[in-house]
This record gives C-alpha cells, structure tokens and sequence, in this order.
C-alpha cells in the first residue's frame, strides 16, 4: 500500500471542524493516558478539578456541571472517596443531600494530573511555537464560548 493511499482526503482537512475534532480526538487520547499515569480516569479528574475550582458542591450541582449522570458521578465519588480523594459530607443546609469536598491528597493527585496533561499537550503541540499555541488556545476558547455558553 503506498503512503498516498493513508492520506486523509483533501477536502475533510479543508474543514476547520474536521482538523479540529480529529486534533480533540488525539488531545484526548494524550489525556487520558497522561492521567492514567497517576491511577486516575479523566472524569475524576474533571471531577477534581471542578471542586478545586468552585469548591465544595452538591452532588447533584456537581453532576450538572460536568454534565455526568448522576448514578455515573456516584460511581466515580465513590472511588474518589476510597482513596481519599474527596469527602462526602451531609449538607448542612439540607441533610437529605451530600457535601462533596476536594482533600489536601486530592489536590496532589489532581496538580499531578494536570503537570502530566501539560506535557502531553506540550507534546501534541509540540510544532507550534508559543505564541502559536496561545492563539490557538484562544481562538478555541472563543469558538467554545459562543457553541457553548457555559464555557464564558
């Protein structure tokens, strides 16, 4: 098989959404192998992050944020705590619910996680200069912000 019949076709890379879901496609496969490094799957990363990010949360809060079913986000709350990752707490506001709280050991793991992400996007964008890789940082930023408004 010659290496012109691997090419992808010509007319998909001339659509900006094609390049940009197979880029996503390879940034993710980077992530999720980066913070399998750590003992960690991307969605208790996320999880992670959005409790560092705007601190303790319902379960429920928690869920519609990251957009994950919520017999889903308790399987991954459910592992995060075993490791003592996070805490679950009764909600003092409303004792029917649970507080989910980030630990000291869970912010490692997470600022862990994410030196590992880095270098892997260092590496897949790895051609572009660092300038470059700012633009396009914030072209994507841009693009998202307006698909999705919760990315403002």
């Amino acid at each position: 098989m010659a290496d012109d019949d691997l090419l992808l076709p010509p007319r998909l890379l001339a659509l900006p959404s094609y390049v940009l879901s197979l880029l996503g496609r390879a940034a993710r496969a980077g992530s999720v192998a980066a913070t399998a490094q750590g003992d960690l799957r991307l969605g208790q990363v996320a999880t992670l992050a959005a409790l560092e990010d705007f601190g303790p949360s319902s379960q429920r809060d928690l869920g519609t944020r990251l957009r994950q079913d919520p017999s889903d986000l308790v399987g991954v709350l459910d592992d995060l705590e075993g490791r003592g990752l996070v805490r679950r707490d009764r909600d003092p506001d409303d004792r029917r619910r649970h507080r989910v709280t980030i630990t000291a050991k869970g912010r490692r793991a997470l600022a862990g996680a994410e030196r590992r992400v880095v270098a892997a996007e260092q590496e897949l964008l790895a051609p572009l200069s660092a300038a470059e890789r700012a633009e396009l940082h914030r072209l994507a930023a841009k693009a998202l912000a307006h698909a999705d408004p919760r990315a403002r």
